[in-house]
């Protein structure tokens, strides 16, 4: 299996320049090469709902979402 080159990587501070969220910046938690996915810190914070487990208690909790790579701008 070969792997897929991508303009970002774990770390580098990128710039959102598309969609809902553009001009947020921050560094890159995860990259998803095969699906195209970025996850940027405070880029696109999405609220979802959990049930309570065995470590910790359910409710309401805001979790960083991926964006599309092609949306993001290296930075520096």
């Amino acid at each position: 299996m070969s792997t897929i080159k991508t303009h970002v990587k774990k770390g580098d501070n990128v710039r959102i320049i598309a969609g809902n969220h553009k001009g947020k910046e921050g560094p890159v938690l995860s990259v998803n090469a095969a699906k195209g996915l970025v996850v940027v810190e405070g880029g696109r914070t999405v609220t979802k709902a959990t049930r309570p487990s065995e470590g910790d208690e359910g409710g309401l909790k805001t979790v960083d979402a991926p964006v599309h790579i092609s949306n993001v701008k290296k930075l520096g």
